[in-house]
């Protein structure tokens, strides 16, 4: 069983059909076709409010070009020092935005502390032109420690970027599994709390191939959709692209796809935790489980079949990653292998 990453997970069925659907005859290119008009209504709809998509690829190209977006090359950018944005994008939103500066900050729980924030920003204002101009500010929903944003933290971390006149990006690549988690809706957790520009994620969670650049401020988006062919992900067959976001969206599939990967990170979470030797380092608030365990344990499970992940730079701190296609069966099965483990280790 694969607790890998749920980047390693299937596309769901529901998709899948949607992309058959979608291949029967032909249709207008470069996104003037009926689906990708009918997929932004449906984001609408979602969101409620008007509001600009643009889909991509990849995830790195929605965190990059809504970075260049928000920040002039002479700019500053925001985000803690787990973020995708500042340790695994190789450099992209620097190389969009023409060299905007990305600032990775410190706080607990993979989440941007305040006060932390508001020192780096001020600090750099003192400096003047020596320095780069605060432009941006980006918070990870969820957090790359599994951890999520409150709408009222994020409040807090909006009304520090308003006062300074930066804007706030969400790298959403798991805002699926935020929004189920605290039963709130797409628009408090978004725009509503402070939000102008997102990178929703759907391809964790159940889509083939499909991130989108959202942008809830219309002044935020002039010149983005230029920026966007430029990026080269203003695809020809933009229907592919488009009707995966747009099935993903239908009947709040994406929250159904969701609900099922947190389900099985808390029965994880719950079975690990009451193993000897074992600790849940962070509180389970998406769908990642971080633990740490004897190796000789983590040992055992990865030869009986089970995958999953060390954390980097530590010798006993595994990460494991539930999806929507992780099945209950799969999990139990694993816990007993863990308890029979633990049970044998001295």
């Amino acid at each position: 069983m694969n607790f890998r990453s749920d980047n390693e997970s299937p596309a769901a069925p529901e998709i899948l059909e949607a992309l058959q659907a979608a291949n029967a005859g032909h249709a207008y290119a470069y996104g003037e076709d009926e689906i990708t008009s009918r997929m932004k209504g449906r984001f609408r709809e979602t969101f409620e409010t008007d509001l600009e998509v643009f889909p991509v690829a990849t995830g790195t190209a929605a965190n990059s070009l809504s970075i260049a977006q928000l920040a002039p090359a002479y700019g500053a950018v925001f985000c803690h020092h787990e973020a995708h944005l500042h340790a695994d994008e190789c450099g992209g939103p620097e190389f969009y935005s023409g060299g905007a500066k990305v600032i990775p900050l410190s706080g607990d729980l993979a989440k941007i502390c305040p006060r932390t924030l508001q020192a780096a920003v001020a600090k750099m204002e003192e400096m003047g032109v020596h320095e780069s101009q605060p432009s941006a500010v980006s918070l990870s929903q969820a957090t790359e420690l599994g951890t999520v944003y409150k709408p009222d933290e994020i409040r807090e971390i909006a009304g520090i970027a308003r006062g300074r006149e930066m804007g706030l990006h969400m790298d959403g690549a798991r805002l699926a599994n935020a929004v189920q988690r605290l039963g709130c809706t797409p628009a408090e957790l978004t725009w509503k709390a402070g939000i102008d520009i997102l990178s929703f994620g759907a391809t964790k969670n159940g889509a083939m191939a499909a991130e989108a650049v959202v942008v809830f401020n219309r002044e935020r988006a002039m010149g983005l959709a230029r920026r966007h062919k430029r990026a080269g992900h203003l695809f020809s067959k933009m229907r592919f692209m488009s009707v995966q976001l747009e099935a993903y969206l239908k009947d709040g599939l994406w929250l159904q796809l969701a609900e099922r990967a947190n389900r099985a990170a808390d029965a994880l979470s719950a079975g690990l935790g009451r193993l000897g030797g074992v600790e849940i380092l962070y509180p389970v608030e998406a769908n990642e489980v971080f633990v740490k365990m004897p190796p000789p344990l983590a040992d055992g499970l990865k030869e009986a079949g089970y995958e999953f992940h060390l954390w980097p730079g530590s010798r006993d701190h595994y990460r494991l990653v539930a999806c929507f296609a992780t099945r209950v069966d799969a999990v139990n099965a694993f816990l007993a292998k863990a308890r029979q483990l633990s049970d044998g280790l001295p």
